[in-house]
């Protein structure tokens, strides 16, 4: 039987010595950016011994959070062992979006790239801002449609919907049916227009899938989409947290048109 050998964390020790920060004050710099971020951890000294001495290779989303925020540096380069090695979502320049490595420079396609472990603690659910990019034939130019949206999961199930009035259309209201498996979600998206614009209340409807970033902070993908002329259509989609609370008072805060 073959054992993996533990490595210790030095980059995260020198990036913790280079804030002059004992253990002890990361963790409790950890704990407050928790707070801060609306997601409260429970990092610990030990925790912290944990991570610099290689005994645990990777963190949970919720502290890659409060590591970023502390620290400064994307979680990737903090000297974790991650299943993505610096893996981040970026546009491929053709409208899709591909995993980069950072490290190296090189990519790989959604499709074969071995996706980040979710952590079975983390969720989903909170305010998000939903943006998307079409293409208007009768128009002949690009258009983007942004909401505001409030996703609620139930085990790998996402269920998406605008908030009322939170539209950059008005009167536009957006429902995405979703699975997450690790860090890629699919599902099906509809969108009804708004009876006196300029699609007349036509309602559209498509596929879409996303990749989600090692933080859980961001997902990025494609949607297809039929077009008016027995065409199939396509166009960049992406995610951006804005809010881990679903409470009354901030589904109200974002119940408006996205900036």
């Amino acid at each position: 039987m073959t054992t993996t050998a533990v490595v210790p964390n030095d980059v995260l020790r020198a990036v913790r010595i280079g804030l002059r920060l004992s253990q002890d004050d990361f963790a409790k710099a950890l704990r407050r950016a928790g707070a801060e971020l609306g997601e409260p951890n429970e990092a610990s000294k030990r925790l912290v011994q944990r991570w610099e001495s290689g005994t645990s290779k990777t963190p949970r989303g919720v502290y890659a959070r409060a590591l970023e925020r502390v620290t400064g540096r994307p979680v990737e380069a903090l000297g974790f062992a991650l299943p993505v090695p610096t893996a981040r979502v970026h546009a491929d320049g053709k409208g899709g979006h591909d995993m980069e490595t950072v490290a190296t420079g090189s990519t790989s396609a959604a499709v074969g790239a071995q996706p980040a472990a979710q952590g079975s603690e983390e969720t989903f659910s909170g305010v998000w801002l939903s943006r998307y990019e079409f293409f208007s034939s009768s128009r002949g130019d690009s258009y983007e449609g942004k909401h505001h949206v409030v996703i609620v999961q139930h085990g790998n199930r996402l269920t998406v919907q605008s908030l009322p009035g939170a539209s950059s259309n008005p009167d536009s209201p957006l429902t995405l049916d979703l699975t997450v498996d690790r860090n890629v979600v699919t599902g099906t998206w509809v969108e009804q227009t708004a009876a006196d614009g300029y699609y007349n209340g036509a309602r559209y409807h498509g596929a879409i899938q996303l990749l989600v970033e090692p933080t859980g902070r961001r997902m990025a993908g494609k949607w297809v989409g039929f077009g008016k002329d027995f065409d199939v259509n396509t166009g960049p989609w992406e995610l951006r947290l804005v809010d881990r609370s679903t409470s009354k008072a901030a589904l109200e805060r974002y119940s408006r048109p996205p900036e």
